[in-house]
């Protein structure tokens, strides 16, 4: 049977996710400390490191392009000589010019294994999850991925009841997922910062968090959208809620963003290392507690890349730098 909400401790979480979060001129779920003092909080020190080096991933999605046209086996042989380590799908086909047909999850599989990659995760639509989700989770299993997931917001109903409505449906969604021991996770982007339109002073992401089960439902933190949000809905520090509940957050997108302040997000999305998003000072505040697996995406469309190298030259680099800051 599924826990009500009200089985969570509202009080509890209203007492953790202090200083986390504050709407300009009221308070939010989250409690009333301003944003700058969440920004002030002391900084934890190099020993707080808790994205692990050898375990960084890329977002297939970064360089579909080349997924596209040159097929997984060539696309995997790159990434493993580049030193990436695991994958994270967005989507399980190829060119059908490549085989004659449409390449198979268990030929996915074997291809992963033969250049020493791992699956971390797939980023699914969220119909699927709701009409198609035991197939999503046979095909999480035979690829062996831990944790299955959609970057689609919760709800396209902004109201705090809609996302309410939502919250409860991942929660039948992670136990599911549960049961067949995987994490089943949500990825953001800016909206889910955004202001309920029922209740001005409520954030989104909130109303998901408190209302989610965290035995069952898990969250990957896009960074860079995080900061994004942070940008166009001030009030919230996004280490801030990392710090508050690290083992909800198994997994974050690590992808960079140059200040631009005619683009009305704040930021252009960069090669990770030629941005200037706060990346020391956010992967030095997040605290020293949970493990977070740091995958690389970056959302461009790989045909504004210069060519060559393109798509893959951008992913070599960036993992170099994400390599050294993580040194």
């Amino acid at each position: 049977m599924r826990p009500s909400h009200r089985d969570f401790d509202r009080r509890s979480f209203l007492r953790a996710t202090a200083g986390a979060t504050v709407a300009v001129g009221a308070v939010t779920l989250a409690g009333a400390v301003p944003a700058a003092a969440a920004e002030a909080e002391p900084n934890h020190g190099a020993g707080a490191l808790t994205i692990p080096r050898d375990r960084i991933s890329i977002q297939l999605y970064s360089i579909r392009d080349k997924v596209s046209s040159l097929g997984f086996a060539v696309v995997f042989e790159e990434l493993s000589r580049m030193g990436f380590t695991e994958v994270e799908f967005a989507g399980y086909t190829q060119s059908t010019s490549i085989l004659g047909r449409q390449i198979t999850v268990p030929e996915i599989r074997r291809l992963l294994d033969d250049n020493g990659l791992k699956a971390v995760g797939s980023h699914v639509g969220i119909n699927a999850l709701r009409t198609d989700l035991q197939r999503q989770l046979d095909i999480a299993e035979a690829l062996g991925m831990p944790h299955i997931g959609t970057a689609n917001a919760p709800s396209n109903v902004n109201t705090v009841d809609g996302y309410r409505a939502a919250a409860a449906e991942f929660n039948d969604w992670g136990a599911a997922a549960s049961a067949r021991g995987l994490k089943l996770y949500q990825h953001n982007h800016a909206g889910e910062f955004a202001f309920a339109t029922d209740q001005p002073e409520v954030r989104l992401y909130d109303v998901f968090l408190e209302n989610t089960d965290p035995r069952h439902v898990y969250l990957e933190l896009d960074v860079y959208w995080a900061y994004v949000g942070q940008y166009r809905f001030p009030g919230f520090d996004p280490a801030a809620y990392v710090r508050r509940f690290p083992h909800r957050y198994p997994l974050f997108h690590m992808k960079d963003g140059a200040t631009n302040a005619d683009n009305a997000n704040g930021y252009d999305i960069v090669e990770f290392g030629a941005g200037d998003l706060p990346w020391k000072r956010f992967i030095h505040s997040i605290g020293p507690r949970g493990t977070h697996v740091g995958i690389w995406e970056q959302d461009t469309a790989p045909n504004t890349l210069p060519n060559p190298p393109g798509s893959l030259g951008a992913a070599e680099r960036s993992f170099q730098a994400l390599s050294a800051l993580l040194d």
